[in-house]
């Protein structure tokens, strides 16, 4: 579920001046990084299914906040990128 509180600002500095979704960039680094931290060639199939859902959530979540925080859609035209500069 994606909400906007009331008074939420746009953030525009930091990592989000890279990408518009840093944490979920993380999120898929740290589930790359546990099959190696764990030995185990079959926790990557744990992992594989992970950026496809994250893209999914992203989508909606940009839909909600372009319709409900004001400013997002210009922070869009800022930082062009969602998850991976230069990439996506």
């Amino acid at each position: 579920m994606v909400e906007v509180d009331a008074g939420q600002k746009v953030i525009e500095t930091g990592p989000y001046a890279v990408v518009r979704h840093p944490m979920y960039l993380g999120t898929i680094l740290m589930f790359l990084a546990t099959p190696l931290a764990l030995g185990s060639f079959w926790a990557v199939f744990a992992f594989l299914p992970l950026p496809a859902l994250i893209i999914l959530r992203i989508r909606n979540e940009e839909e909600v906040l372009v319709r409900e925080l004001p400013g997002y859609a210009e922070y869009r035209q800022k930082t062009r990128y969602r998850l991976v500069p230069g990439v996506w």
